[in-house]
C-alpha cells in the first residue's frame, strides 16, 4: 500500500513516522497525484510542533503544502487535465488531512498547475511556495516596478532567493539582508545587487520596497529603512517574538500570507504564467540545499531546525 507521513502528537522531528494507507479515489472535481517529491517548509515545522495558528486534529495528522508529481486518476467532472500530466500542487487547503508528505494525495483539480518544462521533479517540488510567496508579496501586493530598490530580509532562505530572482526578472534592484558575513558571496552569486550582513553593517536606508520575511522586533529597523512613501510587506514569521505592528509610519504597510493569492484562480494563472516565463528564460531557478528520502523525513526536519540551509530542503518519494 502507499506510504504516508503522519504524526500522532506534537513534538520534535521524532514524532514523524511513515505508515501505509489504502489509496484514495478522487471525488468529483478532484485529481489524484502520484507525488514524486515535496519540499519541507517552516509552516510544516510549526504544524508538527503544535504552534501553528490553525487547529490540528490528532492523532494521524498529515503534513505538506508543496509538492510535484503526475496525475494518477481523475474524479468525475474534471476537464482540461489528463492522467500522466506532470503538475505542481498550487495549494493544499487541508494539509493535515491530505498533505503532500505521501506517495499519493488527492486535491481539487483547481489546485494544480502544469509543471514548467525544463524543471526536474526535485526543482519543481521546491518552486511553488517560495516563488508564489515572493511574487505575490512583491508584484501583486507591493506593485514592484523596474528600478525599484527592494530590501529582502532572510535572503538566504527559499523565499528570499526567489525574491532576488523575481526582482531581477522585473528589472528591480534586489538588496539582500543576511545575519552572517559568510553568506555574502553566495548571495551575490544568487543575483543580489547588494548584500548587507547585519553582523558588520546596519541596514541601509532608502528602499522603495522592504520584504520582511522575519518579523519580530527587528521590523522597527526595517520601517526606518524604507523611503518615505515606500512599501513594507510583512510576509514571514521566522522570529516568533511579539512585536507591535508598525503604524503611523510614512509608508504603506501590508501583512501578507500566500494563501491570500494561491486560492485565487485568477492570480494563480498570473503566477503560473510568470513562473513559466522565468523558467523558460533561465531567470528563475530554485536553489536546492539538500535532498532526503521519505524514510529520512525526520532528518529533513532536523536539518530545517538547524537553520543553516541555503535554499530549499526537498524529500523525494
Amino acid at each position: 500500500m502507499p506510504r504516508v507521513v503522519v504524526f500522532d502528537e506534537f513534538g520534535g522531528p521524532e514524532v514523524l513516522h511513515v505508515v501505509e494507507e489504502p489509496v484514495v479515489e478522487p471525488a468529483a472535481g478532484e485529481v489524484r497525484v502520484r507525488i514524486e517529491a515535496f519540499a519541507v517548509n517552516p509552516l510544516d515545522q510549526m504544524m508538527r510542533s503544535g504552534i501553528s495558528p490553525a487547529p490540528i486534529a490528532l492523532p494521524h495528522a498529515r503534513l505538506g503544502v508543496e509538492g510535484t508529481g503526475v496525475i494518477d486518476a481523475l474524479g468525475p467532472e474534471v476537464t482540461g487535465l489528463a492522467i500522466g500530466d506532470p503538475v505542481i500542487l498550487a495549494a493544499v487547503p487541508d494539509a493535515t488531512v491530505r498533505g503532500s508528505y505521501a506517495e499519493y494525495t488527492t486535491v481539487p483539480a483547481s489546485r494544480v498547475v502544469a509543471r514548467p518544462a525544463g524543471l526536474s521533479s526535485t526543482e519543481a517540488a521546491a518552486i511553488w511556495v517560495a516563488y508564489s510567496t515572493a511574487y505575490g508579496a512583491l508584484v501583486e501586493k507591493a506593485g514592484m516596478r523596474p528600478g525599484d530598490r527592494v530590501l529582502i530580509t532572510a535572503a538566504s532562505g527559499g523565499v528570499g532567493r526567489a525574491a532576488i530572482q523575481i526582482a531581477n526578472q522585473i528589472g528591480a534592484v534586489p538588496i539582500a539582508v543576511t545575519r552572517h558575513s559568510a553568506k555574502k558571496d553566495d548571495l551575490f552569486a544568487a543575483g543580489a545587487a547588494e548584500v548587507i550582513a547585519t553582523d558588520h553593517k546596519a541596514v541601509a536606508f532608502g528602499a522603495d520596497i522592504v520584504l520582511d520575511l522575519v518579523m519580530g522586533p527587528g521590523q522597527a529597523e526595517l520601517v526606518k529603512a524604507a523611503r518615505p512613501g515606500g512599501t513594507l510587506v510583512a510576509a514571514g514569521f521566522l522570529d516568533p517574538r511579539p512585536a507591535p505592528f508598525p503604524t503611523g509610519a510614512p509608508l504603506t504597510i501590508h501583512s501578507y500570507r500566500s494563501f491570500e493569492h494561491t486560492l485565487d484562480a485568477v492570480v494563480v494563472k498570473r503566477m503560473a504564467a510568470f513562473l513559466n516565463a522565468g523558467v523558460r528564460l533561465g531567470a528563475l531557478r530554485p536553489a536546492i540545499d539538500q535532498v532526503f528520502t521519505l524514510d529520512d523525513v525526520a532528518e529533513a526536519h532536523r536539518h530545517l531546525e538547524k537553520g543553516v540551509h541555503a535554499g530549499k530542503i526537498v524529500v523525494t518519494v
